[in-house]
Formats: C-alpha cells, sequence, structure tokens
C-alpha cells in the first residue's frame, strides 16, 4: 500500500487501481441538495406576467392574489421575494404565504418546496403548455406580535413583494408585469404606479418592470386629502394623506408650507432630483402598522392620527419624511454596490449603510429644520440627544465599529436585544450621522467656511436631472467625490471613524459645540418620554424605565448595572416608597447631597431584592452649548439654504 500526499492535506490510498479517499472521521456525510435554483441573468423574460389582487377581504385581513405566468415546458422555479429592499435584511414574510395552487390548461401541477431555501418552489411544466396559472393567499398580520398590519377598516397597504411569485433565473428588472387590484368600496388610492384604467373598484395599472412594481406600492383607504407640494413644477410631488377617520385630515397653511419647503429646500440642497414624479404616502393611523419606508419615487410614512391636529405636540418625530425624501437620491437612486442585486432572493451586503442610511439621518434631521418640519431648538436638541448616545450611552463600542453594525439587519433583524448598549444595533444610522457631521466640519475649515457637505450632496447626487434609474458605487467613489469638493486623507478620516472606536460626539466640538449634562430635562427628552411612556435616566442611574417598573433599558456598567440591576427586572419600590416615575427621579436628586445608596426594591421572575445604587451625581440630561472663539458651523448647517 503507497501513501501520496496532495496539496499538503488531501490523503488518497491506492490499492491496485482503485484510489480511494481517506476521510477525517466516520459518520455521515452532507448530502447534496436534490434542487437547483437557476442563477440570475440580464435576459429579458419571454412574455409579461399579469397580477391581480383582491385586497377586499378586510375582516380577515387576506389578500387573494391571482398570477398568470408566460411558461414553456421543463422546469420551473418560483421565488417568493427574501430580500426587500429598504429593510436591508432577508425579512420576506414567507410565514403568511399560503394556499398556493398552480393549474395548466386546468389541471392542477404538483409543486416542491426547496427544503433548503423555503422561498423557491419548483414544478415541471408539461409539454404544450405555454402558461400557468397561480393561486395563494396573503395572509397579513392579525396584531402587531405577527408583524406589520396592513389591512384595518379605514385603510390598506399594499406591498407587491407580499403578494408575487416570480421565476427564477432573470434580473428583476428583466421581468415585466402588468398588475392590478380590486379595491374595498369606496377605497381611494395613492401609488407611484400609472394607471392603466379604472372601472369601479378595479385599477390596472400600467406594465413595468418587477423591480419598480415592487419599489412602488399602494396606500389605500376611506378617508384621503392629496396636496400638491410643487405648485407649478414640471416635475409633480404630492402628499397623499390617508386617515383613520376624518377629523384627522384638517391641514393649516402653515403645516403646508412647511412640507412644500421640505421639497424645495431638499431640489436645492441637491440641484437634481431623480423620479418623474414623487409621492408620501402618509399614513394618519394608530392601527396601521407604523412605517418609514423608502422608494425611488415614493415613501411610506406612518404617524399618529394627530400629525396635523396636534402639530406643535407631535414634533419628536417630523423627521421621517425628510428622511425617506432623502432616499430617492441616497439609497434608490445612488446605491452602494452591494447593496443592490439582480433579484430580491440574492443576499444583500450592506457595509454601505453608513451613507444609505448615515447620510440620510444626518440629512433628515438637517432638512426638518431647514423646512421647518422642526424649529432649530428642536433639531439641537434631537442632535444633543443622538451625540450623548456615543458620549456615554455606547459602551459597545469599545469592541465593536460603525462598520460592523451595518451587519445588524442580517445578525438581528431588528429584534430586541438584552443590551443594546454594549451589543449596538444599526448604529450606522446615528453613528453613521455623526460621521457626516464631522466630515461638513472638515470641509468647512479646509475651505475656509467656502465650502460644505452640501457641496458633495451636489458632486455625488445631483447629477443627470431626472433619471431614476440605479446608480451604483464603491466606498472609493465616495472618497473621490470628497476630494472633488476639497482635497485631503478622506479615506483615513473615514476609516478612522467607521472602523476605529473614538467618541463620535466630537463632531460637534468641530462644528462649534460642545455637549453638557445638567439636571433639567430638554424638551426633546421629554417627548421621548412621553412617546416610549418612560423615565429617562440613562446618564444618570443607566436605565430607562416604564410608568410600571418595566425595564426599556440598562446601560453597561452604568451605576444601576454595577448593582446588579438587570432588563428583566422590574422596580418596584424605590427608597422604602411604591415606584414611579416621579418618586425614582427624586431619589436620583436627593442623593446628590448625601453618601446614602438609592435602594431599589426589583422583582426578578419570582424573586424579590434589594439593591444599592452607588449614584451621587444627581439627574444628567445633554444639551449643546456654545465653544467660545470657535465658528458656528451647526447654525449654518441647519439654517435653510436660499
Amino acid at each position: 500500500m503507497k501513501i501520496k500526499i496532495l496539496a499538503a492535506a488531501t490523503m488518497v490510498v491506492t490499492l491496485g487501481t482503485a484510489t480511494l479517499p481517506v476521510l477525517a472521521s466516520a459518520g455521515p456525510q452532507p448530502a447534496p441538495n436534490e434542487y437547483t435554483i437557476p442563477p440570475p441573468r440580464d435576459v429579458a423574460y419571454p412574455g409579461m406576467i399579469t397580477l391581480h389582487v383582491d385586497a377586499t377581504d378586510l375582516e380577515h385581513r387576506i389578500f387573494n392574489v391571482h398570477e398568470t405566468i408566460p411558461v414553456s415546458a421543463g422546469r420551473l422555479t418560483l421565488l417568493y421575494p427574501q430580500w426587500i429592499p429598504g429593510d436591508h435584511e432577508p425579512s420576506g414574510p414567507i410565514d403568511k404565504f399560503a394556499g398556493l395552487v398552480v393549474t395548466a390548461d386546468g389541471k392542477t401541477l404538483t409543486w416542491d418546496r426547496d427544503p433548503a431555501n423555503v422561498y423557491a418552489f419548483h414544478l415541471d411544466v408539461p409539454q404544450g403548455v405555454s402558461r400557468i396559472d397561480v393561486n395563494f393567499q396573503f395572509l397579513s398580520a392579525q396584531n402587531k406580535r405577527e408583524g406589520r398590519i396592513m389591512m384595518t377598516p379605514q385603510m390598506l397597504s399594499l406591498q407587491w413583494n407580499t403578494v408575487a411569485l416570480y421565476p427564477a433565473g432573470y434580473f428583476n428588472r428583466d421581468i415585466k408585469v402588468q398588475a392590478s387590484v380590486t379595491l374595498p368600496q369606496d377605497f381611494k388610492f395613492a401609488t407611484a404606479l400609472s394607471t392603466a384604467s379604472q372601472r369601479g373598484n378595479v385599477v390596472t395599472f400600467k406594465p413595468i418592470d418587477f423591480e419598480n412594481l415592487v419599489d412602488s406600492p399602494m396606500l389605500a383607504g376611506k378617508y384621503f386629502k392629496r396636496i400638491d407640494l410643487a405648485p407649478g413644477a414640471r416635475t409633480p410631488v404630492h402628499l397623499d394623506v390617508f386617515a383613520q377617520s376624518p377629523k384627522d385630515l384638517k391641514i393649516t397653511p402653515e403645516e403646508i408650507k412647511a412640507h412644500r419647503d421640505l421639497v424645495s429646500q431638499m431640489n436645492q440642497r441637491f440641484g437634481a432630483h431623480h423620479y418623474n414624479h414623487y409621492d408620501f404616502l402618509l399614513s394618519l393611523s394608530d392601527n396601521l402598522g407604523g412605517i418609514g419606508l423608502e422608494h425611488h419615487r415614493s415613501s411610506e410614512d406612518g404617524a399618529s392620527p394627530g400629525y396635523f391636529t396636534h402639530w406643535k405636540k407631535n414634533w419628536l418625530g417630523r423627521d421621517l419624511l425628510a428622511h425617506e425624501y432623502n432616499h430617492s437620491w441616497d439609497g434608490k437612486y445612488r446605491r452602494p454596490a452591494r447593496l443592490w442585486t439582480p433579484n430580491f432572493n440574492v443576499p444583500k451586503r450592506d457595509n454601505g449603510l453608513w451613507v444609505y442610511e448615515g447620510f440620510t439621518q444626518y440629512s433628515g434631521y438637517v432638512l426638518a429644520a431647514r423646512s421647518g418640519l422642526w424649529s432649530k431648538d428642536q433639531a439641537m436638541q434631537m442632535l444633543a440627544f443622538v451625540g450623548a448616545t456615543y458620549d456615554r450611552g455606547r459602551p459597545g463600542l469599545k469592541w465593536r465599529t460603525i462598520w460592523d453594525t451595518t451587519n445588524d439587519p442580517t445578525i438581528a433583524q431588528r429584534a430586541p436585544l438584552p443590551y443594546r448598549s454594549y451589543q449596538m444595533s444599526e448604529d450606522y444610522y446615528s453613528g453613521g450621522q455623526l460621521i457626516w457631521l464631522a466630515a461638513d466640519a472638515k470641509i468647512r475649515a479646509l475651505t475656509h467656511n467656502r465650502k460644505s457637505l452640501t457641496n458633495f450632496a451636489r458632486v455625488f447626487f445631483g447629477m443627470d436631472n431626472g433619471a431614476w434609474d440605479i446608480n451604483t458605487y464603491t466606498f472609493d467613489d465616495v472618497v473621490k467625490a470628497l476630494n472633488r469638493v476639497t482635497p485631503y486623507d478622506w479615506k483615513d478620516f473615514l476609516d478612522s471613524r467607521l472602523k476605529g472606536h473614538g467618541n463620535l460626539s466630537k463632531a460637534f466640538n468641530a462644528e462649534g459645540w460642545k455637549l453638557v449634562y445638567t439636571a433639567k430635562p430638554s424638551d426633546a427628552v421629554k417627548a421621548v418620554e412621553r412617546r416610549f411612556h418612560v423615565a429617562d435616566l440613562t446618564y444618570s442611574l443607566g436605565i430607562a424605565v416604564t410608568k410600571k417598573g418595566t425595564m426599556r433599558d440598562v446601560l453597561w456598567n452604568s451605576p444601576a448595572f454595577k448593582a446588579g440591576l438587570a432588563p428583566s427586572m422590574t422596580i418596584v419600590a424605590v427608597n422604602g416608597k411604591d415606584f414611579s416615575p416621579e418618586v425614582i427621579k427624586s431619589a436620583v436628586t436627593d442623593a446628590k447631597d448625601n453618601h446614602a445608596p438609592i435602594k431599589l426594591l426589583v422583582k426578578d421572575f419570582n424573586d424579590y431584592r434589594t439593591l444599592n445604587v452607588d449614584y451621587h451625581g444627581g439627574l444628567q440630561y445633554p444639551h449643546l452649548e456654545r465653544i467660545k472663539g470657535k465658528p458656528d458651523y451647526l447654525s449654518q448647517v441647519l439654517a435653510p439654504l436660499k
């Protein structure tokens, strides 16, 4: 017997004329997958798919789907969209897909689901068959535990990716679809799609490629108002408002002006737009699933019923429309090369989210202030809130990087985390926001305030006015664009922040401001406490706690954490008194003037214990304060362009 070594790793045994591999271990070997999914090719799909959705079953919240798909004889694989643009994760709701029946010439065809890829369905098309009929149901969520609510008695949200199967082996853009929908009686609708015809409550749209169909959701409902946000413009922009009650559609001229100013400020900023028309699909509902999701020629924007009628009170989330609108330029038109995929079942690689979402998060705050959706003070308070996160509230940045958090959509899919401050979660949003704020300050300093991030926005996003295809880019393209604005070692500037572990809140210092902490909460802190029903003691005890004493968060290595408090616990009493937000805040204030620990009686499953929190720093809330002698760049950032 002769032993021969190949490539220093593979051993074979030669016995006579037979050569047999020597296995490293005894036991089973992997079985190959019995199915093959054709990879996508950039060739036209033969024929056009027709897709009809019956969206009238509001009581059961069921969408009934019928597709007719041109085919030829042989093996066919149909895919249910898995990687959804804007979600950045494999979030296609296959768990709500049901009732699949495929027929050809009146005969039912059998299908098999791919056990290695549950989004793929395989079937054999008989000879002589030129089309198949596909029927199934999308069983939308009955409650928020099951996911996003898409149907209520007053309105519905139709996501085309949830109601379509498409043939494997082709790019999305090469598959033509004509879609139609039957709406509930008296429902109005809005979408980026162009209407071909409407008969009663049946709407048929003009043919479009599958990529842009999925990127053009529909919002429909009983109570509707459409507002022209670009009167007289060659390219129309509309605010399409759907409410769960007619009273929520009372909109003042001042409120309309702020939304019109958002459109004009965005166009001034970029110098070009990338749509042939644009629709803000705004739902005002406590019942329909809240959403902020970008599309190329529209956005889905969910707000509370009092968005307009309680304008002054409900300011906290009013950067939403600015954020999603910015995505038409950043994310939809200019897209990181690895975030574009040829179809919806090829995995996305999310490293470019620090631009896609980080620059957009920065832009949402800036444009909310420039348009008047926020006042300057409100924007400054929200920025202080963000800054404090990376000054004191992200100990996880000592072991993770902003770059690594771009993997979070795939890692956690936005599920709740035990210790978010230490694990971190999608910090490319707010951490990326501060990186871009630092980039603005650096550009201003290098050019003696003659240029700013607005110049970068015009260079990088402001080309080819009116084009609404997809224009991909790489990290090196971002660096080149920054160098076109002003020469600098931008690669090192970005790498040190994206892949480093420094304090990102120092961006404010370069803009002429600094973070300070006082015992007085800002209006932003108060608004956050109202919205989430918490007492925010993040920068004192290190907790955010609900009115019932349950933890929303415990800051890693904070005084409360060191005393033994965990997110699973409930605070029952504080210094011998029944818990309430007011009681625990008073205890923190009182402890500043003595050396006694704050005593927390907590419930941990069925056990009760007392934890002594040794903290004497008083209440701590973040604010921004001017640095004397330094240029005030931040005020310029937030000022409207003229």
